[in-house]
């Protein structure tokens, strides 16, 4: 059985091109397939390969003090659903283009997902403000699956989120907003722009949609969570759906994992 694994942090790094260097050679040390994003303002991950190979690579990995705390969501397949070991250097882990939202050293407050759990069951948040789930994904990607009654966006890419959000303005104006994503980066720069531009009361959810899954199974999500690998989607109980990858991954991969 293969062990993926997902993965971002946000922080300084001043030695992008040695870094890629590094974890392409202990990748490719453990025979590892996937996604390596290096830039002045993290890294972001998708890899996949045998259990102890992965686990060699998260050692070394955390062995750099910087990303000692980094948060890995698990999945398994019986394939690799990689076609080959890409790591590069990149300006952004994930492209926004709006620089003043890196949360390197201030991020938005995170929701743990039991806690979303609990106010989806409510309808509202602790202090019974209206809830309003928001996701921060492409069209696409929606098209298989998200939570309940989410607002969704007409993006074909992340940049285009910050339009698309000031057409919404008046409808979130007295809600508590959850942003969310497949593993959080883009829900963490959407809630960082948001709090910056007038937007009150924004939250992230914390490792995004395959946190949730790993920690909460599917309660109240509907469908599958798009995954930019072979795999296509995955359910709440983190298996691929099964469907074929070629329309798909033609659309959304436009964007760059997250």
């Amino acid at each position: 059985m293969i062990v993926n694994i997902a993965a971002y942090h946000f922080v300084p790094i001043d030695d992008a091109d040695a870094l890629v260097e590094r974890l392409r050679g202990a990748a490719e040390a453990g025979h590892l397939r996937g996604t390596v994003l290096v830039a002045d303002e993290g890294i972001n991950l998708f890899l996949a390969g045998p259990a102890e190979a992965i686990h060699a690579f998260l050692d070394a990995l955390r062995g750099d003090a910087r990303f000692a705390g980094i948060r890995v969501k698990f999945s398994r397949s019986p394939e690799v659903p990689f076609a080959r070991l890409k790591v590069r250097r990149k300006r952004e882990i994930i492209t926004f283009r709006h620089p003043e939202t890196t949360p390197t050293e201030t991020r938005a407050p995170a929701l743990e997902p039991i806690t979303l759990a609990r106010w989806i069951e409510r309808g509202t948040d602790d202090d019974g403000r209206r809830l309003v789930l928001l996701d921060t994904r492409n069209r696409e990607e929606v098209r298989h699956g998200t939570f309940a009654g989410a607002m969704t966006l007409p993006i074909d890419r992340f940049t285009d989120l910050p339009a698309a959000l000031e057409a919404e303005r008046a409808a979130l104006a007295d809600a508590t907003v959850v942003s969310f994503c497949t593993g959080g980066i883009r829900c963490e720069k959407a809630a960082r722009w948001m709090q910056q531009n007038g937007f009150d009361r924004v939250w992230q959810l914390d490792g995004g949609i395959l946190g949730y899954f790993e920690e909460v199974g599917g309660d109240g999500y509907d469908g599958a969570c798009f995954v930019f690998d072979e795999r296509v989607a995955l359910d709440p109980a983190l298996r691929p759906v099964g469907e074929t990858a070629q329309g798909a991954l033609a659309h959304a991969g436009t964007q760059a994992a997250d």
